[in-house]
């Protein structure tokens, strides 16, 4: 998931040295998947029940709310392809 963020360009980059603490910045060189990317998250984040409230807490605080659904994003389709499933609306159950 971190290769695959850092690879999009939405995970933050720290600027540190030594003992200065730099800011983090997202940065990538991928411009045009990283645009479908934020097309996607917008999209999910004004239809998906579930990222439409982290979304809306996220921007309450004051965070950058559309740079971490699409973090989120990549997270949701890395564990599709991992586990070889396709969308559900709902979550599968746990089994007991």
């Amino acid at each position: 998931n971190r290769q695959a963020a850092a690879l999009l360009g939405v995970a933050p980059f720290a600027r540190d040295s030594g003992r200065s603490h730099g800011t983090r910045h997202i940065r990538g060189d991928r411009q045009r998947p990283r645009n479908v990317l934020y097309m996607a998250a917008l999209g999910a984040a004004m239809h998906n029940p579930d990222l439409q409230r982290v979304f809306l807490r996220l921007r309450a605080a004051g965070k950058s709310s559309k740079v971490a659904i699409m973090r989120k994003l990549i997270v949701l389709a890395n564990v599709l392809l991992r586990d070889a499933r396709t969308w559900a609306e709902t979550p599968p159950r746990a089994r007991a």
